[in-house]
């Protein structure tokens, strides 16, 4: 077990290492393959009015003429042990951790992001357990009523949710019960859980449903497929014919199996929506990380972009890394594989 968690840990390590990699090129070497010059990097530093002069001098002291290792290297290094900017008008610090320096706010990066963070979290972990509860719960039930009414009914609502985009079910979900019922939040609220825990799941029940009700969809239909596999094969039979009780085949013999390919799904999904629920932060008017990259985009402000980016990877990663190591916990064969 040991081994396998050291395994995993190295790999996680590795696959950090290449998305910062491929992060600093996508947004540092591509352009200059595109024919960018460090002068055009530099630009967005200093502004318009700025002389070519100073825009030289600014690229030479970002270190944009350097070689790529090194700037990567100089990236990195940020990152733990913080940063310098100098760009003409002074010096500006970037402590640690340093995920870029805004050329539009004039602000570190990282600030921002944490302080968007706890809306994010709270949006994706929310929804999550809805997702999680109710998705598979309607699976089982559908796959043990298979054929009938409410397997039909069950499977047809989760097709539509599948189907309908998020940003048109958010829209009729405000308007129905926002502006129209006036039973939860028209968007833009939000509440730290710590000032007022009822206001804050008040005001984020409706983002709640409508992202949970789109991966209650997959959720569903998934458990359902992967219940009718399992129930129908022959340790299902075995333990019936050896007298456990109905609910501990269900439980113990056929949910616990089908749970593997659920794992995988659930950590690919909770890492991207740690890292930005995008549509439904825009919808609703959440300042969230999605929020955030929405109008670092707009701005082209390439270091907010960039800081979004790397932080989404990390979470991606763990949440893989976690899903690794509950396989051993789901499936004891990872164990010994």
């Amino acid at each position: 077990m040991l081994t396998y968690i050291i395994r995993r840990l190295i790999g996680a390590l590795a696959m950090l290492i290449v998305v910062s990699m491929v992060t600093f090129g996508i947004f540092f070497v591509v352009p200059q393959w595109a024919g960018a010059t460090p002068e055009a990097l530099a630009s967005r530093y200093v502004g318009r009015a700025a002389t070519p002069e100073t825009v030289h001098l600014v690229a030479e002291r970002l270190g944009f003429n350097d070689p790529v290792v090194v700037q990567y290297g100089r990236f990195v290094k940020g990152i733990f042990t913080g940063a310098e900017y100098d760009y003409g008008a002074g010096v500006e610090q970037c402590p640690a951790p340093c995920f870029g320096y805004s050329f539009i706010s004039g602000q570190p990066v990282w600030p921002d992001l944490v302080d968007r963070m706890p809306v994010t979290f709270s949006l994706a972990i929310g929804a999550a357990i809805l997702w999680v509860l109710g998705g598979v719960a309607i699976g089982v039930l559908s796959a043990l009523r298979r054929g009938s009414f409410f397997d039909r009914l069950s499977m047809g609502t989760a097709l539509a949710g599948v189907s309908l985009p998020i940003f048109f079910t958010g829209m009729v979900s405000l308007v129905v019960f926002s502006y129209g019922l006036g039973w939860t939040p028209p968007g833009g609220a939000y509440t730290p859980l710590a000032e007022n825990p009822a206001l804050w799941a008040y005001d984020l029940l409706l983002p709640w449903i409508t992202l949970a009700f789109l991966f209650a969809a997959t959720y569903a239909r998934l458990t359902r497929a992967g219940m009718l596999e399992t129930m129908g094969e022959d340790y299902i039979r075995t333990a019936r014919a050896k007298g456990l009780k109905e609910r501990e085949v269900i439980v113990k013999h056929g949910l616990r199996a089908a749970l593997t390919p659920i794992l995988t799904l659930f950590g690919i999904d909770f890492g991207l929506l740690i890292g930005g629920a995008v549509l439904t932060e825009t919808t609703y008017t959440l300042p969230g990380l999605g929020q955030y990259a929405i109008l670092a985009i707009r701005n082209q402000d390439l270091p907010q972009v960039m800081g979004v980016v790397l932080v989404a990877a990390l979470f991606v990663v763990v949440a893989s890394l976690v899903v690794d190591l509950l396989y051993a916990v789901v499936d004891p064969r990872v164990r010994l594989s």
